[in-house]
């Protein structure tokens, strides 16, 4: 379960899966004897409500959803296990990692297919809850190496994945838009914002309250340097990079699938 909005929904299914099930892991690993290696899709989530700026391995963690509660049970165990039963096991810390398989209902995903939509005239307007929410994001393909780094290394240990620059919701509509040369108009405040576009001033982008979480987690930039010192590994593909990738694919598919 990897929707942060749809653990408020189902907290104990949430607790179960994400928490309980990487438990069940490693408690499998140590009763059968496997000489194997656990990887844990830790999260940027674990730091909620911000400590320092960036957020390293070493930032004090403030979880603000249950996904994230649930997730730091599964962080703290898996360290538990890996020192005490000498587990090769391992937690990835990793920011917002997209791609053009992003799942629809994610944030990012919604943006471009609903962009897309909405510049071949299938879609009037798009609505969004915290336009502002900071977040640090990179490409997927990127992070699957990261990962497969971490279980490389000589000894098992805990990783952030991040590209150290963070960007606005805001931001990503404004990138998509910008690859069919239309600019955004932002009109109003809160929850009455409207976003236009320049050329037409036809109304593309609104809030709805709906979409806002019960607790936000308003900014994350990871700081991905002990990765880069120990792992070899960086980030390649920048902000904009990401946002074309998506975009490119989104409208190519939608447009096929209309002609």
């Amino acid at each position: 379960q990897s929707h942060v909005q749809v653990s408020f929904e189902v907290p104990e299914y949430t607790a179960d899966v994400d928490g309980i099930g990487t438990l069940r892991f490693l408690d499998a690993i140590k009763d059968t004897g496997i000489n194997t290696k656990f990887y844990q899709a830790s999260t940027s989530e674990l730091y909620g409500k911000v400590q320092e700026i960036p957020q390293s391995e070493t930032t004090p963690f403030y979880p603000r959803s249950p996904y994230a509660a649930a997730k730091l049970y599964a962080f703290w165990i898996v360290k538990n296990y890996r020192e005490a039963y000498n587990i090769f096991a391992c937690n990835g810390i990793l920011f917002n990692h997209e791609s053009e398989r992003r799942g629809k209902t994610f944030v990012t995903r919604k943006i471009t297919v609903a962009v897309s939509k909405i510049m071949l005239g299938l879609q009037d307007e798009l609505l969004l809850g915290n336009l502002d929410a900071k977040r640090d994001w990179g490409y997927a393909p990127e992070y699957v190496e990261g990962m497969w780094r971490i279980l490389q290394a000589n000894s098992p240990d805990d990783y952030v994945l991040a590209t150290n620059e963070t960007h606005t919701v805001r931001e990503f509509i404004e990138e998509s838009f910008k690859y069919f040369n239309e600019e955004i108009v932002w009109e109003g405040e809160g929850v009455n914002e409207i976003g236009r576009l320049k050329s037409s001033m036809k109304k593309v982008i609104g809030i709805n309250e709906r979409y806002f979480r019960p607790t936000e987690v308003e900014l994350l930039i990871g700081d991905y340097g002990r990765a880069k010192s120990v792992l070899g590994w960086e980030p390649q593909t920048r902000f904009q990079d990401l946002v074309k990738l998506m975009i490119k694919s989104d409208y190519g598919k939608i447009k096929n699938r209309r002609a």
